[in-house]
Formats: structure tokens, C-alpha cells, sequence
């Protein structure tokens, strides 16, 4: 046996201590990531519509303003995802999937972290009033009608799936407000059929994968019913875009058919691939889908793209 140095044990007890260290920071770093969950903030791209269809996106103060009202949200959106997440972790510990994938009911993050986190969240949002004050106080009605849905609303049917579609309203309206520019009517109403599809069908692929055991408020659906809800969500998406472009934005009708499509290809991932539960993950997932949402935008700014010079 070689002889014994107590430098080199010394030496060796530290590392190893470092070296767990490092690796426990890295994991709740990780951990305190994955629970802002920033694969969601594309939701947040709605901030961006009125930019687009008020033909702003030519002046640069305009882009900066929204981009950074798009920020607020992703802070805010994370914000609501953390109290949710605090709120249901009991819940989630008792969830086949989520048990393992929620950074607080793996216990990845601990609660007091999760809380600090939240601080530094809404930290931000008061920093950011000063900025754009009109802007973040719609953020902040955001949070407050997703802390309703937290702690009440989540468990009542319909009213559950329409706050969600609200909070897709909001966003726009964001961006509306911190243009200075009114939001078109047509547009509202087609945000919140649009949102309104993608949370009943959340809710049916829920049902389908869970059971009604799931979550509370899916005992009072039945499949049959969340079928007929995604059909005039659909339709009614269809129709009421349709004539927001023939009314105020014509030279967009070409759009018209990737929208369709768009709504058709979701559907057929929800069918096929048991895809909707989580309507980020759909669009990531399939090239096709992302392909249609992509030329239709390309196609929105291409078109419009003079008038915002």
C-alpha cells in the first residue's frame, strides 16, 4: 500500500464536495428553468398580432416597444405557472408524468426556491411599469385572472376553458395598448376562438390520456361533448377570420387557406398522435404544422409590409 497523505485526502474531500455542489446547483438551476417553462412563452407571440395587422412592423421603436411588452408577458405567463405549479403539488406528486416532470413535485426545486423565483418575477414587472405602465397593468390583470383560475375558476366547467381563451385576448390587447392603436373587433373575437379550440381540445386529450380522474373539472366533461365544443371553436375561427380579412384586410384573403389548413393538420396530430394536451409541444413536433403558421405569417408580412414603411 502506498502511504497515506493527508494532503492528497484533503484535497480529495474537497473536490468531491465542489464537485456535488456543482451538480446539485446545476440541477436546481435546471430545475428553476424548466419551472418557468419557457417552451411556453411562444404563446406569447399573440403580443406581437396587432403589430403585424396594424402594419407597424416598419418602424423600429414599434418592434422594440412590443418585443419588450412580449418579455413582460413571458415573465408574467411564467410568473402564473409557478404559483400553479405551487398550488397543485401534491396533485402532481400523485401524477404518473407530472411527478417526475414538475420541478417542484420531483422535487428538483424547493418550495422556498420556487418563492424566491416568483420574487424576482414580479420584481421585474414592477420595474417594468415605469416603462410601459398602461402596457404592464393589462400583464398584471393577466396574473390576477389566472390566480382566480389557480385557486377557483379551474375547477368549474366551460368557464375554466374560457378563461384560458381570455388570457389569449389579453395578450393582444398588450399589444394593441402599448401601440397606442385599437384593436380590431373581428380580431379579438377570432383570438378568442382560436384560443377557445386549443383549450377544449387541451381539456379533451386530457380526458382521453387521464381519465376524469385527471384533473377535477374533467368529471363534469364527456369526450362526446368536448368533440362538439372543438367543432364550433373551429368553424367559428374559420369564419370570424375569414371576415375580419374581407372586411379591414382583403389583400389577405390568400391566407385564408393556411388557416384552414393549419386548423385541419392540429386536428389530425390530435387524432394521430395523441398530440393537443400541450398545444406548444403539437406545434414543435410537427414540421407541417409549424410550416402552415410560418408561410402565413411570411405571407402577412410580405403583404402588408409597404404600408408599414
Amino acid at each position: 500500500m502506498g502511504k497515506f497523505s493527508y494532503k492528497d485526502w484533503f484535497w480529495s474531500y474537497w473536490m468531491d464536495i465542489f464537485m456535488v455542489s456543482r451538480t446539485q446547483n446545476n440541477s436546481v438551476l435546471s430545475g428553476l428553468v424548466k419551472l418557468a417553462r419557457p417552451k411556453q412563452w411562444v404563446k406569447n407571440g399573440f403580443v406581437f398580432a396587432p403589430l403585424v395587422f396594424a402594419a407597424e412592423f416598419g418602424n423600429f421603436a414599434s418592434i422594440l416597444d412590443v418585443l419588450v411588452v412580449a418579455l413582460l408577458f413571458c415573465v408574467g405567463s411564467s410568473a402564473t405557472y409557478i404559483v400553479n405549479d405551487y398550488n397543485d403539488i401534491e396533485a402532481d406528486r400523485k401524477h404518473p408524468t407530472k411527478s417526475s416532470s414538475r420541478p417542484l413535485a420531483s422535487g428538483q426545486v424547493s418550495k422556498t426556491q420556487a418563492i424566491a423565483l416568483l420574487g424576482v418575477l414580479y420584481g421585474i414587472l414592477a420595474l417594468g411599469l415605469f416603462a410601459h405602465t398602461n402596457a404592464v397593468l393589462v400583464i398584471i390583470a393577466y396574473i390576477g385572472l389566472n390566480l382566480a383560475y389557480t385557486f377557483f375558476l379551474k375547477h368549474h366547467a366551460v368557464i375554466d376553458i374560457f378563461t384560458i381563451a381570455i388570457g389569449f385576448v389579453l395578450r393582444v390587447y398588450a399589444g394593441a395598448v402599448v401601440l397606442s392603436v385599437p384593436v380590431s373587433s373581428w380580431m379579438l373575437i377570432t383570438t378568442i376562438c382560436l384560443a377557445l379550440y386549443l383549450a377544449v381540445v387541451k381539456r379533451r386529450q386530457e380526458l382521453v390520456q387521464s381519465g376524469k380522474q385527471g384533473r377535477k373539472v374533467l368529471q363534469k366533461y364527456s369526450l362526446a361533448l368536448l368533440n362538439r365544443y372543438a367543432d364550433t371553436a373551429a368553424i367559428s375561427t374559420l369564419l370570424f377570420y375569414s371576415l375580419f380579412v374581407m372586411t379591414a384586410r382583403p389583400e389577405l384573403i390568400i391566407t385564408i387557406p393556411f388557416v384552414l389548413y393549419g386548423l385541419f393538420r392540429y386536428w389530425f396530430i390530435v387524432e394521430s398522435f395523441d398530440e393537443g394536451e400541450s398545444p406548444t409541444d403539437a406545434l414543435f413536433s410537427d414540421w407541417q404544422l409549424m410550416g402552415s403558421v410560418l408561410i402565413w405569417l411570411g405571407i402577412c408580412v410580405w403583404t402588408l409590409w409597404p404600408q408599414g414603411i
